[in-house]
């Protein structure tokens, strides 16, 4: 879930929005509720919606259920309630004369900016303008942020009315969506709802099988309710009837059932955090790398700047496992060599050697190489130098844009710079022309682990302005 508007609305006024709403679909053989589940993907019947009027200005500390003392609840009825009130009765209310500091502060990570808005991941894993921190219908120089636990807000509001009726609770916010104008309301909150209905495995009309339909039924019921509220409307809280065989006894898993987990999130990295989705990685899981993925990673390092309209990259995939064993132990041979002359102990060896195990567990292997063809020669050194100082930039910045298409593609890297010092062994062994110049080695796999955390690095211990 990546949306792209802002929360609040952009036009200046909204049209009137009715107290109430029926939604019919297909009739079953009885109007009245019913705890049997349907079958899946099958009608609920008919489905009205209405709102509660007159619960008034929310302050912290107010009951929220008991302002709900006036509402016509029926046991399978979904109360869905506007996050705003929730915030306001559990004192998520800022003075923020700076919306920009309370954004910071409820964000986890930026995922996109563009001026003053702001794309960011709130810490419950909801992806949405401004960390859902709004400042609409709240007094002047202040903010309302998202309840703490939007969840249990809605177990403790639907315990609180447990005497009066067996009903389901959502909470709701509005959100924006990827590649679409306008907002709606869905679910950032759900106790005794049904949140998702698994529709896989089963057969449309066609007898087509449903292999990825999987319905967010409490986003479904938020955004319906939404058309008896409004934010312009003052009436926070709906009620939708007619679907009890999603009321729940338990209050069950809630919201978290639909946040989407961020290896399998594919639109997770926006314009603000792709860079930073590169980590190092040692540990390597047994899952196969796809080998296309890899080479759409090889068309991003190619795009990197080059001096004079040059292509100085080329990258060796080392794609056979019997091509892998047989470099890196000719590597280690070499490396082993080196440090004997170097008089190193054979214990100190041994640990060193062991540094390179991270190519060994790797699961898919490449070498980028430098190439100098279209360098211009000069008549002296310093020149001919710097000629070369840079087109190796330009092989790092073309390595650096492999990597971090590599994150985006799913896939964890670690660049070791092994080969630089064995570079005619890497080229005997991968037949490569002598005028390749290997430039490290990259172990590209799945992580087995999580990337340790980094530490905190300020900009402005790397900057010197004159």
């Amino acid at each position: 879930m990546t949306p792209t508007s802002p929360t609040e609305p952009t036009s200046p006024a909204e049209p009137a929005i009715p107290t109430e709403a029926t939604v019919p679909t297909e009739p079953t053989a009885s109007a009245e509720p019913t705890d049997v589940a349907r079958p899946a993907g099958g009608p609920a019947g008919r489905v009205e919606v209405f709102g509660v009027p007159g619960i008034g200005e929310v302050r912290p500390g107010d009951d929220i259920a008991a302002l709900l003392g006036g509402a016509d609840l029926r046991d399978g009825d979904i109360l869905v309630i506007t996050s705003k009130i929730v915030s306001k009765a559990e004192g998520r209310v800022r003075q923020a004369p700076d919306r920009q500091a309370a954004i910071a502060e409820e964000t986890e990570r930026v995922v996109a900016r563009r001026g003053d808005t702001v794309i960011s991941q709130t810490r419950h894993g909801f992806v949405m303008a401004a960390a859902g921190v709004d400042a609409s219908n709240t007094a002047p120089g202040t903010v309302l942020l998202l309840p703490e636990d939007s969840d249990a807000s809605a177990q403790r509001i639907r315990a609180a009315l447990a005497t009066r009726a067996r009903v389901g609770v959502i909470v709701s916010d509005t959100f924006g969506r990827p590649w679409r104008h306008g907002l709606t309301d869905v679910a950032i909150g759900a106790a005794g709802v049904t949140p998702l209905e698994d529709l896989r495995g089963g057969a449309d009309t066609h007898g087509n099988p449903l292999n990825a339909t999987v319905t967010a039924l409490i986003d479904e019921i938020a955004a319906a309710a939404e058309l008896v509220k409004g934010k312009l409307a003052g009436v926070p809280v709906a009620v939708v009837r007619g679907l009890s065989h999603l009321v729940t006894e338990e209050d069950g898993p809630g919201v978290r059932a639909l946040v989407r987990p961020a290896d399998e999130d594919m639109f997770r990295f926006g314009s603000r955090d792709v860079v930073f989705a590169r980590r190092t990685i040692r540990e390597f899981s047994a899952e196969p790398v796809d080998s296309d993925a890899v080479r759409r990673a090889v068309a991003a390092g190619i795009a990197a700047p080059a001096p004079h309209h040059t292509t100085p990259w080329r990258f060796v995939l080392v794609e056979s496992a019997q091509t892998k064993v047989k470099l890196l132990d000719a590597m280690r041979d070499a490396w082993i060599a080196d440090l004997r002359a170097d008089g190193f102990t054979e214990e100190s060896i041994t640990k060193r050697v062991r540094r390179g195990d991270v190519l060994r567990n790797a699961p898919y292997l490449v070498v980028p190489c430098l190439v100098m063809e279209g360098s211009h020669t000069y008549r002296d050194e310093r020149r001919n130098a710097s000629e070369r100082e840079m087109f190796i930039v330009a092989t790092g910045a073309g390595v650096e844009n492999f990597l971090i298409q590599l994150a985006v593609e799913g896939l964890g890297s670690a660049w070791v710079s092994s080969t630089m010092f064995c570079r005619p062994v890497v080229r005997e062994v991968l037949d490569l022309p002598e005028s390749w110049d290997p430039m490290g080695c990259v172990a590209v796999g799945h992580a087995a682990a999580p990337p340790r955390d980094r530490p905190p690095r300020d900009p402005q211990d790397f900057i010197l302005a004159r």
